[in-house]
């Protein structure tokens, strides 16, 4: 069964949070339309990326918030904000500061391919990450 969005309700009230008060995120260059990243989202994450302009995320692993770019320089401008018709996934659309997003140095986290029984990198890497790491 569907559960539509109620647009009605409070932005963040109208959401479909899961279980850990999380939602899906994709983040998509606002010109190409290229799927550049896939992250997780809380309520306060998605409150302060609409107040910075900047993506922040919930990282899962160090739990807590993770401005997208505050180790490697390379921020996400935020141009809109959708969610889809059940309001349980968003879909940001970006500026990629430094033309990568992906902490391998790719313009984007989707660079596997399926190729017969493997996964093929089929996109070259645009700086090294210990380069773009380097403190």
């Amino acid at each position: 069964m569907s559960h539509d969005l109620n647009p009605d309700l409070p932005w963040l009230d109208a959401l479909q949070w899961d279980a850990d008060g999380l939602i899906p995120a994709i983040a998509q260059d606002a010109e190409t339309g290229k799927v550049l990243m896939f992250a997780w989202m809380n309520r306060e994450s998605l409150a302060q990326t609409l107040q910075s302009g900047r993506a922040i995320y919930w990282s899962r692993s160090r739990q807590r918030l993770w401005k997208k770019g505050e180790a490697s320089g390379h921020f996400q401008e935020i141009r809109s904000i959708r969610t889809d018709c059940d309001g349980d996934v968003l879909l940001l659309a970006i500026t990629q500061q430094g033309g990568i997003a992906c902490h391998t140095g790719r313009e984007s986290c989707f660079f596997y391919e399926q190729a017969g029984e493997r996964w093929r990198a089929v996109c070259p890497i645009l700086k090294d990450p210990k380069e773009i790491y380097a403190k």
